[in-house]
Protein backbone atom coordinates (compact mmCIF):
# COMPACT_ATOMS: atom_id res chain seq x y z
CA UNK A 1 0.00 0.00 0.00
CA UNK A 2 1.38 3.50 -1.00
CA UNK A 3 1.30 6.95 1.05
CA UNK A 4 -2.21 7.92 -0.32
CA UNK A 5 -3.88 4.53 0.77
CA UNK A 6 -2.43 4.79 4.47
CA UNK A 7 -3.15 8.22 4.69
CA UNK A 8 -7.21 6.77 4.11
CA UNK A 9 -6.53 4.27 6.19
CA UNK A 10 -5.84 6.54 9.28
CA UNK A 11 -8.84 9.12 7.86
CA UNK A 12 -6.62 11.63 6.35
CA UNK A 13 -6.83 10.85 2.17
CA UNK A 14 -8.87 15.12 2.16
CA UNK A 15 -5.60 16.23 3.87
CA UNK A 16 -2.68 14.57 1.83
CA UNK A 17 -2.08 18.27 0.16
CA UNK A 18 -1.79 19.77 3.42
CA UNK A 19 1.35 21.06 5.15
CA UNK A 20 2.10 19.18 8.66
CA UNK A 21 1.58 22.64 10.32
CA UNK A 22 -1.84 22.91 9.65
CA UNK A 23 -2.98 19.41 10.96
CA UNK A 24 -4.61 19.16 14.49
CA UNK A 25 -2.14 16.79 17.20
CA UNK A 26 -4.60 13.92 16.50
CA UNK A 27 -4.07 14.39 12.50
CA UNK A 28 -0.64 14.53 13.08
CA UNK A 29 -0.17 11.48 15.25
CA UNK A 30 -2.86 9.36 12.52
CA UNK A 31 0.17 10.93 10.23
CA UNK A 32 3.10 9.24 12.49
CA UNK A 33 0.53 5.96 12.44
CA UNK A 34 0.77 5.79 8.97
CA UNK A 35 4.13 6.56 8.39
CA UNK A 36 4.93 3.62 10.78
CA UNK A 37 2.39 1.00 9.39
CA UNK A 38 3.30 1.88 5.59
CA UNK A 39 7.00 0.10 6.54
CA UNK A 40 4.90 -3.24 7.54
CA UNK A 41 6.29 -4.07 10.39
CA UNK A 42 6.50 -7.35 12.18
CA UNK A 43 5.97 -5.80 15.57
CA UNK A 44 4.41 -1.70 16.55
CA UNK A 45 6.22 -0.23 19.34
CA UNK A 46 4.03 2.41 21.12
CA UNK A 47 5.07 4.59 24.03
CA UNK A 48 2.36 6.73 25.48
CA UNK A 49 2.02 7.64 21.70
CA UNK A 50 -1.44 9.18 22.59
CA UNK A 51 -0.45 11.16 25.34
CA UNK A 52 -0.68 15.05 24.64
CA UNK A 53 -4.28 14.39 23.40
CA UNK A 54 -7.41 15.29 24.58
CA UNK A 55 -9.45 12.68 25.95
CA UNK A 56 -12.00 12.74 22.64
CA UNK A 57 -9.29 12.16 20.51
CA UNK A 58 -7.29 9.64 22.68
CA UNK A 59 -10.61 7.66 21.68
CA UNK A 60 -10.52 7.96 18.60
CA UNK A 61 -7.37 7.00 18.29
CA UNK A 62 -7.76 4.52 19.95
CA UNK A 63 -10.31 2.73 17.99
CA UNK A 64 -8.50 3.56 14.68
CA UNK A 65 -5.77 1.36 16.18
CA UNK A 66 -7.94 -1.35 17.16
CA UNK A 67 -9.11 -1.13 13.61
CA UNK A 68 -5.66 -1.15 12.50
CA UNK A 69 -4.91 -4.45 14.17
CA UNK A 70 -8.01 -5.93 13.10
CA UNK A 71 -7.21 -5.90 9.63
CA UNK A 72 -3.43 -7.20 9.82
CA UNK A 73 -3.01 -8.51 13.44
CA UNK A 74 0.51 -7.15 13.94
CA UNK A 75 2.44 -7.37 17.43
CA UNK A 76 1.68 -3.97 19.37
CA UNK A 77 3.65 -3.30 22.16
CA UNK A 78 2.08 -0.13 23.91
CA UNK A 79 3.29 1.81 27.02
CA UNK A 80 0.77 3.57 28.82
CA UNK A 81 0.21 4.78 32.52
CA UNK A 82 -3.31 5.20 31.24
CA UNK A 83 -5.14 1.82 32.82
CA UNK A 84 -8.76 2.08 31.09
CA UNK A 85 -6.50 2.88 27.66
CA UNK A 86 -4.48 -0.22 28.53
CA UNK A 87 -7.53 -2.53 29.17
CA UNK A 88 -9.53 -1.37 26.53
CA UNK A 89 -6.96 -1.64 23.95
CA UNK A 90 -4.95 -4.98 24.97
CA UNK A 91 -5.18 -8.77 24.80
CA UNK A 92 -2.99 -8.61 28.41
CA UNK A 93 -1.69 -5.81 30.41
CA UNK A 94 1.77 -5.98 32.05
CA UNK A 95 2.63 -4.24 35.10
CA UNK A 96 6.23 -3.00 35.75
CA UNK A 97 7.80 -2.00 39.08
CA UNK A 98 8.70 1.55 40.25
CA UNK A 99 11.59 2.43 39.61
CA UNK A 100 15.28 2.40 37.17
CA UNK A 101 15.58 -1.47 38.31
CA UNK A 102 12.05 -2.18 36.84
CA UNK A 103 10.81 -5.63 36.89
CA UNK A 104 7.00 -7.49 36.19
CA UNK A 105 4.66 -7.24 38.85
CA UNK A 106 1.87 -8.05 37.36
CA UNK A 107 -0.04 -9.91 33.84
CA UNK A 108 -2.93 -9.86 33.24
CA UNK A 109 -5.04 -11.89 30.31
CA UNK A 110 -7.97 -9.09 29.04
CA UNK A 111 -10.32 -11.48 27.82
CA UNK A 112 -12.68 -8.73 26.73
CA UNK A 113 -14.64 -9.61 23.22
CA UNK A 114 -13.50 -8.40 20.06
CA UNK A 115 -13.84 -6.07 17.76
CA UNK A 116 -14.22 -3.23 20.60
CA UNK A 117 -15.10 0.44 20.99
CA UNK A 118 -13.12 2.49 23.49
CA UNK A 119 -15.98 4.29 25.12
CA UNK A 120 -18.48 1.11 24.86
CA UNK A 121 -15.84 -1.34 26.73
CA UNK A 122 -15.53 1.08 29.75
CA UNK A 123 -19.08 0.11 30.59
CA UNK A 124 -18.86 -3.66 30.50
CA UNK A 125 -18.71 -5.34 34.01
CA UNK A 126 -15.62 -7.54 33.20
CA UNK A 127 -14.09 -4.01 32.29
CA UNK A 128 -14.00 -3.00 35.69
CA UNK A 129 -13.79 -6.14 37.69
CA UNK A 130 -10.44 -6.39 35.72
CA UNK A 131 -9.72 -2.88 36.66
CA UNK A 132 -9.96 -3.47 39.97
CA UNK A 133 -7.75 -6.46 40.15
CA UNK A 134 -5.03 -4.49 38.02
CA UNK A 135 -4.90 -1.45 40.24
CA UNK A 136 -5.03 -3.09 43.40
CA UNK A 137 -1.50 -4.46 41.76
CA UNK A 138 -0.69 -1.19 40.59
CA UNK A 139 -1.45 0.91 43.76
CA UNK A 140 1.10 -0.66 45.02
CA UNK A 141 3.71 0.67 42.90
CA UNK A 142 2.17 4.77 42.21
CA UNK A 143 2.84 4.40 46.79
CA UNK A 144 6.40 3.07 46.11
CA UNK A 145 6.83 5.55 43.70
CA UNK A 146 5.69 8.70 45.75
CA UNK A 147 7.20 7.34 48.48
CA UNK A 148 10.79 7.38 47.39
CA UNK A 149 10.59 10.76 45.76
CA UNK A 150 10.81 12.66 42.16
CA UNK A 151 12.74 10.39 39.71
Amino acid sequence: AGAGEWLGRVGLATFADRYPHTLSGGQRKRVALAQVLIRDPEILLMDEPFGPLDAQTRQIMGNLLLDLWAADRKAVLFVTHDLEEAIGLADRVVVLSAGPAARVVGDFPVALTRPRDIAEIRLDPQFHALYQRIWSCLRVEVSRAYANGPA
